[in-house]
């Protein structure tokens, strides 16, 4: 899963090993003073988390890698 956004990674809403399900927030960037939720496509596995709360992150770096 990747950032549509650059921003700060505010917070993140699972861990390694979450089940996820389609539409569930998993994580919140801020952007330009706006909090913008992070949902997941599919249902899946959170296999790893590539960010940290409080990075920066550019549009298109990795958040997370998940399993369907």
């Amino acid at each position: 899963m990747e950032s549509p956004v650059a921003g700060s990674l505010r917070k993140l809403c699972v861990a390694e090993g979450y089940q996820v399900s389609e539409g569930q927030v998993v994580a919140i960037l801020e952007s330009m003073k706006m909090e913008i939720e992070i949902t997941v496509l599919e249902a899946g596995k959170v296999i790893a988390i590539a960010r940290e709360e409080g990075q920066q992150v550019n549009a298109g770096q990795a958040l997370m890698v998940l399993d369907p």
